[in-house]
């Protein structure tokens, strides 16, 4: 008979097509969620034009999928399962709790609003793996977590906040840059890994940290992920010059979709002036901790062809955590203690909004 007390950690993410045939589902979960979509129009306008915006993008979306090589979807779930499956075992050894551990996500599937995950509370922990706070993301997570339940998770004893500007945040994200560049890696644990030295004078390089945009609507409205974004890179290049890293140091924003004005400056912009002036050039996925399209697709093939055309002397692009131990171990740590000891409203103060369950108003 097991004695151990039993509890469940979720992993949250924003999620990613897991077949062909699950895009256009995808979409229309991205692209409906307020939180991610957000327009300034009444909802029986917003939700139509939602609808429209994600059966139109299905093709082409479809054709970017299928050049990635992963049966023409995203990697991001089964990338997640990983994670999930090295949590639960490092969970398991170092604790007198039998963990289960699962995925799920805001958009496509496994879907966070199935029966299957149950209400936050200090038994049923939410992991978002997203390491700085934004509207888009983890105001998103709650706002579905709230419409299921009725109830904000923040202080139930359920839900693990973000960590941008926590320092050994910041030492674990050197570490592994360092690492990569010094041959410490197991090429085996990352998709897409290149076969060659990545550059034997990593510590001269133009390093641009490259974050997921989102509209400067996001931002007006008290989004703190700029600044978010600005304390993680604060830090971790503090902790890069420890190692030895000499090089200059740049933020920029990917993937913009429509006309609306978002975070500047855009990673294209940035990669090529610094390609032009005949620089090498490294990107580190600063807001994501798993690889996917943004990552495979955007950063290594987009962004790589634009710098090598563009006259950049080398290009290279550094893998998000993944599996990686040292991090795998620092989110099992935070599990253990969640957010039992938060008594304010950190959406108001971090997406400038309160949930209206919110239990600290």
């Amino acid at each position: 008979m097991n004695l151990k007390p039993q509890k469940t950690l979720i992993l949250v993410n924003l999620g990613g097509p897991r077949t062909t045939d699950e895009i256009e589902v995808f979409l229309m979960d991205l692209f409906t969620d307020p939180f991610v979509f957000d327009l300034p129009l009444p909802e029986f306008l917003r939700m139509p034009l939602a609808r429209f915006i994600a059966k139109k993008r299905t093709p082409k979306v479809r054709k970017t999928y299928e050049s990635m090589g992963f049966g023409g979807g995203s990697p991001l779930v089964s990338e997640t399962e990983k994670q999930a499956k090295t949590l639960e075992r490092i969970l398991n050894q170092t604790t007198n709790i039998d963990w289960t551990i699962k995925i799920a996500m805001t958009c496509g599937y496994p879907h966070i609003r199935d029966p299957e995950f149950g209400k936050p509370n200090p038994n049923t922990i939410y992991l978002p793996l997203y390491p700085q706070y934004s509207r888009s993301t983890v105001l998103s997570t709650l706002h579905h977590l709230e419409k299921k339940f009725k109830e904000c998770p923040v202080g139930s004893g359920g839900y693990i906040p973000t960590f941008a500007s926590d320092p050994k945040f910041h030492q674990i994200s050197a570490k592994f840059i360092y690492e990569f560049f010094t041959g410490g890696l197991n090429p085996k644990d990352f998709l897409h890994f290149p076969k060659n030295n990545p550059n034997t004078d990593w510590k001269n390089l133009d390093l641009v940290f490259s974050a997921h945009g989102v509209p400067m609507r996001l931002i007006h409205k008290g989004d703190q992920y700029m600044k978010e974004i600005e304390s993680s890179v604060f830090g971790i290049t503090t902790e890069l010059r420890k190692l030895g890293f000499l090089g200059n140091i740049h933020i920029s924003y990917q993937s913009k979709v429509g006309p609306a004005k978002w975070t500047e400056p855009s990673s294209l912009t940035m990669i090529e002036s610094l390609a032009k002036e005949g620089k090498s050039i490294a990107v580190y996925p600063i807001s994501f901790v798993s690889d996917h399209l943004e990552t495979l697709e955007e950063i290594g093939e987009q962004f790589k062809d634009l710098a090598i055309q563009s006259g950049a002397k080398t290009f290279i692009r550094v893998p998000a955590f993944g599996t990686y131990l040292p991090f795998m171990e620092y989110l099992s740590k935070k599990v253990l203690v969640a957010d039992a000891e938060i008594r304010r409203c950190i959406c108001q103060e971090m997406g400038g909004e309160s949930i209206s369950t919110c239990r600290f108003k």
